[in-house]
């Protein structure tokens, strides 16, 4: 074999990585295709309260990575960090099983288990998720750095082909219809168990497999103890320990409750929108604080934090697929595809089809601008997914613009919105985990990816917000219809309705007045698409436009 093509090889551990990720992967898309369905249909909730707590759980997943990075980065490395957290979501998701196996005979039992389930896996993930991604970049030697766009969108393809696989298998077992389109709400605790016994398969592939070939380029095995880190394995001259003052850590205490104080009394957000809001501004404040730190890699750290700042719009609207997308491919969409009657949870499974069939294309495209001296540094590339993602959605709100309240929206614009969508996904989020990777001072790599996924965390949270201010639905006008009230004229004030009314409404789970946000009424489905056509719109213009300033931060790295 020639030389060039032995440097073209990827190491064997990051297939490993792949494949622990990918059926942690199917356990976590796999739970969230069916987790709001479950919330709506077995344990009596609001869409809008489903979205909220959608939103939170997804946000604070993101949020506990901060945690996990500490752990290992100071404590019990990356390894036991990554055992420790796939057992954990492991029990969780069986959790969520026994709850949707007890809610027939004691909905409090089915609830109390719920919100266990949720815990379990929020700090599960949050030892899981910062700590395989920062061994990927591990894997390879300094010299190679440049290879890190590639390895993480094969990386990503994993992760994937994991969401791919949970988002088949845990709607067809877990979200069944019959003939006449009854849903069977006990067969839910079926798909939890599927996402559970994934997780329990990932962690054993990791478990056998870490030794023999999660190494380093020299054959030492990767994400050890800390104290047992070797000095070889830093840059000439870099600090091997974080150096935070006690002035620091006090200010650092203050600015938390005091942004958390602001942002929960003036911008009236619940307290755990609260937690990872504030978390993630004061943990990003602290870190620039070490006084180990030289001035390139602080430049390099306040990368991080711009393109992290812009990432949290990316994820608002990407994330609408768990929430908004499924209500409306529930109850407002014509799913069929080629004569079959698709369940509305796995609609989504598009996103995940996608970025299987084209994360090796895009890789060798990285490849092939690279060779050619043309590849975009990576904050522009991340620039490109936010303008696709405001395409995706300026795409569908024109095709939902006409559907009045009975009309149905064609599934292959939901499929047309997931193809442009994936496409803005991977030019955006393996493409922010290698950046991550390429400019985090070694010290901080595990650390600083869990301030990363802190953008997540809030994108989550804020995806939770945008979701819950979606207006009603065809089939809610059907139902009040049904119950003899006109819906259509009490969101418009034209009718006022009885204090019956009210209540049959409130049991129907049916809201009585139309959603606001920014101090905007939402009247309809094109007003609230529109609203994630701003947002990403404009942050992709303003990422384009620092994009020259970003390049001269990053001192040479790509």
């Amino acid at each position: 074999m020639s030389e060039a093509a032995v440097k073209t090889r990827h190491p064997k551990g990051l297939w490993v990585l792949f494949g622990t990720e990918m059926w942690e992967r199917f356990n976590f898309y796999g739970m969230r295709a069916i987790l709001t369905l479950f919330l709506v249909n077995s344990l009596m909730m609001k869409e809008e309260d489903a979205s909220l707590i959608y939103g939170g759980f997804l946000g604070l997943c993101y949020l506990t990575p901060m945690l996990g990075g500490f752990v290992a980065d100071r404590f019990f490395g990356n390894r036991n960090c990554i055992l420790l957290g796939g057992l954990m979501m492991a029990i969780g998701q069986f959790l969520l099983f026994a709850s949707a196996s007890v809610f027939g005979t004691n909905i409090s039992l089915a609830t109390t288990l719920m919100w266990s389930a949720l815990g379990i896996i929020i700090f599960g993930n949050g030892f899981f998720k910062p700590n395989i991604s920062s061994m990927v970049g591990s894997l390879y030697p300094k010299q190679e750095k440049s290879k890190l766009d590639t390895a993480f969108t094969i990386f990503y393809m994993g992760i994937n082909l994991g969401a791919f696989l949970g988002q088949l298998i845990c709607p067809i077992v877990g979200d069944v219809k019959d003939d006449a389109g009854i849903r069977d709400i006990h067969a839910f605790k079926w798909g939890f168990l599927a996402a559970s016994i994934a997780m329990l398969i990932g962690t054993a592939v990791f478990y056998v497999l870490k030794n023999k070939y999660v190494v380093t380029p020299d054959g030492k095995p990767l994400g050890g103890l800390p104290s047992k880190n070797d000095a070889s394995d830093f840059e000439e001259g870099e600090s091997q320990k974080a150096v935070f003052s006690q002035k620091a850590l006090i200010i650092a205490g203050i600015m938390f409750l005091t942004l958390g104080a602001i942002i929960h009394f003036v911008f009236d957000q619940n307290l755990i929108y609260t937690l990872i809001y504030s978390s993630g501004l004061t943990l990003a404040g602290l870190i620039v604080s070490d006084t180990s730190l030289t001035k390139i890699e602080r430049d390099r750290i306040f990368v991080i934090y711009i393109v992290a700042f812009f990432i949290i719009f990316f994820w608002a609207a990407f994330e609408q697929a768990g929430s908004s997308l499924t209500f409306i491919a529930d109850n407002q969409t014509d799913r069929n595809f080629f004569g079959w009657n698709m369940p509305p949870s796995m609609v989504q499974i598009f996103n995940g089809l996608f970025v299987v069939a084209f994360a090796i294309p895009f890789s060798m495209l990285w490849d092939y601008l690279r060779s050619k001296d043309r590849e975009p540094i990576s904050p522009m590339k991340q620039a490109f997914g936010l303008a696709l993602i405001a395409l995706s959605y300026f795409i569908i709100a024109h095709n939902v613009k006409d559907l009045g309240n009975s009309g149905l929206l064609a599934i292959k614009w939901l499929i047309l919105l997931y193809l442009i969508q994936t496409a803005a996904e991977l030019c955006l989020s393996p493409i922010g985990l290698s950046l991550v990777g390429k400019l985090s001072p070694k010290r901080f790599s595990s650390l600083l990816y869990g301030v990363f996924f802190l953008s997540n965390a809030s994108g989550y949270a804020l995806a939770g917000t945008l979701g819950s201010i979606m207006p009603a639905t065809g089939d809610k006008f059907i139902k009040a219809k049904e119950l003899g009230i006109d819906l259509q004229g009490i969101l418009d004030k034209t009718v006022t309705p009885t204090a019956e009314q009210l209540k049959l409404l409130a049991t129907n789970q049916i809201s009585d007045h139309n959603p606001v946000f920014a101090g905007f009424e939402i009247h309809n489905l094109f007003e609230f698409f529109m609203v994630f056509v701003i947002l990403t719109g404009l942050a992709a213009i303003i990422l384009f436009a620092l994009t020259p300033f970003l390049k001269k931060m990053m001192h040479g790295i790509r």
